[in-house]
């Protein structure tokens, strides 16, 4: 997404019939406030009465994300953010809870081919080593480690 917002706007995808989505007051008007910089990473959304945003468009790159689930974390992540942090850096963190919605799940089931791309985009994605939150996407093991958790050393 960072690379996408570099060259220019993020792709996104314009929702048939927009999605209302009920919060906080106090949630609504922080997303209603980061409205403009939001649509520079392809979510469009607008205040929709006192408790509710509508969402017209989401990144194209989350596919079919829960647009309920990303708005709170938003709202919370820019209550956390404040007004501390510069323009690009507030972007930077939104763009990674943004992100962290399109991401491969614990326990989603892959097929090969899937995996496999997956692993291809990793390579040429810097620092694809951790997540956004710092945790690490994937472990080295030694054949040695391996037989050990199976109880065969």
């Amino acid at each position: 997404m960072r690379a996408a917002r570099e060259g220019g706007e993020i792709p996104r995808q314009a929702l048939l019939i927009a999605e209302s989505v009920e919060l906080d007051e106090v949630d609504c008007d922080r997303l209603e406030e980061a409205a403009p910089e939001l649509a520079e990473l392809g979510l469009e959304i607008e205040r929709f009465g006192a408790t509710a945003m509508l969402v017209r468009a989401l990144p194209a790159v989350l596919g079919n994300a829960n647009a309920a689930e990303l708005l709170t974390d938003l709202a919370a992540e820019i209550a956390e953010l404040g007004g501390t942090l510069s323009l690009r850096d507030r972007l930077d963190h939104v763009a990674a809870t943004i992100a962290c919605h399109g991401s491969v799940r614990a326990g989603r089931t892959l097929s090969v081919a899937e995996m496999n791309a997956l692993l291809r985009e990793m390579e040429v994605t810097p620092r694809s080593g951790q997540c956004n939150h710092g945790r690490p996407t994937w472990v080295k093991l030694a054949h040695g480690d391996i037989e050990r958790l199976f109880g065969r050393r």
